[in-house]
């Protein structure tokens, strides 16, 4: 079984942790009663991770499209391979909409995003009280389809493991 390349693995496994915690973060932070300086610290923190996953989104993409996957043992039956190639493609598409969603959700807000502290990042929209709710349940929508497909991600990298030994799962490891 030919496995990927150490970027791709290197890539995917850091896109996947800062998701995690991005996830968690947002799900912590909107459960702050109020104002706080914790909430907004967080709220920064999200945002941060959010712009790093879209980042390294990219970069995956590049090395994607100049670095073939490996090859699906051919034992996989016709709609598995052809349902893995399509939650692949979801996948990539939401791991560059969510964050999308999440940059124009704060811009709709009115709250600039400035990575890190210091790199302010444009302002594409202006604030927008019509815009603001209707990004956020696109933002939230999002994530919930992202956790979701992640969710048979697992479920279908856990298979490979256990039950069809096949070495799937196996390609992905570093």
């Amino acid at each position: 079984m030919q496995r990927y390349t150490l970027p791709a693995i290197v890539l995917h496994w850091l896109t996947a942790a800062l998701i995690v915690c991005a996830f968690v973060l947002g799900l912590v932070m909107v459960d702050i009663p109020g104002i706080t300086p914790t909430k907004l610290k967080y709220f920064s923190w999200h945002k941060w991770l959010g712009v790093t996953v879209l980042g390294l989104a990219c970069l995956r993409l590049l090395w994607r499209l100049t670095h073939a996957a490996p090859p699906l043992p051919a034992s996989m039956a016709a709609w598995q391979v052809s349902l893995a190639k399509l939650l692949h493609v979801l996948l990539y598409v939401l791991v560059f909409a969510v964050p999308v969603s999440g940059y124009f959700y704060s811009l709709a807000s009115g709250v600039p995003v400035v990575y890190l502290g210091l790199i302010p990042l444009p302002v594409l929209v202006e604030a927008n009280e019509v815009w603001k709710p209707i990004l956020k349940q696109v933002h939230f929508a999002l994530n919930m389809t992202l956790l979701a497909c992640v969710a048979l991600h697992v479920g279908a990298a856990m298979k490979h493991l256990v039950i069809d030994r096949d070495g799937v799962f196996r390609r992905m490891l570093p």
